[in-house]
């Protein structure tokens, strides 16, 4: 097994920590990343780079043996190698006092404590939501998600597209708000420094990817909108190969327009359906 020591995954409430899931998935989807682009170049340009068959056999090697830590028991990806020997504990069992954990607590008690700053398993499940399924995504969510503190700008709105992919509208709309409302409530204490602008972005990506479940998968538009039961509607625009379609769901429907650009195919609700306009369809 190919194996990474000494890193840093994407909670940097722990560090120097022995094959982080994440670190290792992003690494071995690099190296397949990379072979596929290699077998779609120009020659010129492969011969250019002077990849050799050595390599590329290498890399194939590393991608099949990549060690990723798994407890069979729980069903999950396991955080790094040690994370299960943590005294683990959900958020909800701390006291108000102790948040945020970085303004109270001392660094190497954050290091100790089963607390996660931001997605870090989960982040792999958002970047590859193909490669997983949704047994899993919902046993990883379950687990993982108690246990995060979202102290990070980038942590709420990848939280609220998974749990809006799940069927989890309250815990969705919970996350957004988080992100959306991040400096306006200074739910970090930290407003003072400067507005997070990855926490803004991750407010446009919770309704996007997240209430409107839009993707893109064998190069073609997916859409699988919701309305928030508290919501009259929204509304949003993609720039998408040439097309500029205008998105609209409210109570009525979902309604999908070209306003620039040629008709094409996208999936809506597992349809694929053709717009060479507006169409419209009934929320499920």
């Amino acid at each position: 097994k190919y194996m990474m020591h000494g890193v840093t995954g994407p909670n940097e409430y722990e560090n120097n920590v022995n094959n982080n899931f994440h670190t290792n998935r992003m690494a071995a989807w690099s190296l397949a990343y990379t072979l596929e682009t290699l077998k779609g170049a120009d020659d010129s340009k492969v011969k250019e780079l002077a990849v050799t068959e050595e390599e590329k056999q290498k890399w194939q090697a590393i991608i099949a043996n990549m060690y990723y830590p798994y407890d069979e028991e729980l069903g999950v990806y396991i955080q790094h190698d040690t994370f299960l020997d943590k005294d683990l504990m959900p958020v909800s069992d701390l006291d108000a006092s102790d948040l945020p954990l970085n303004q109270n607590w001392s660094w190497d008690k954050i290091l100790r404590s089963p607390f996660i700053k931001q997605a870090d398993v989960l982040q792999s499940i958002y970047y590859l939501r193909d490669q997983f399924t949704l047994e899993e995504k919902e046993r990883n969510f379950d687990f993982y998600e108690p246990m995060t503190v979202h102290e990070s700008s980038l942590s709420p709105s990848i939280h609220a597209i998974i749990a809006a992919e799940l069927g989890r509208e309250e815990k969705a709309v919970e996350l957004y708000a988080r992100t959306a409302r991040l400096d306006l409530d200074n739910y970090n204490n930290d407003t003072e420094d400067g507005l997070h602008i990855t926490s803004m972005s991750g407010a446009w990506l919770s309704i996007v990817e997240g209430f409107a479940g839009m993707y893109v998968t064998d190069e073609m538009l997916t859409f699988k909108p919701f309305l928030p039961k508290q919501w009259e509607a929204y509304d949003f625009k993609i720039n998408y190969r040439g097309r500029l379609v205008d998105v609209h769901v409210d109570k009525e429907g979902v309604r999908l327009t070209i306003e620039e650009g040629e008709s094409m195919e996208v999936k809506l609700f597992d349809e694929i359906v053709m717009i060479s306009d507006t169409i419209t369809k009934a929320l499920q």
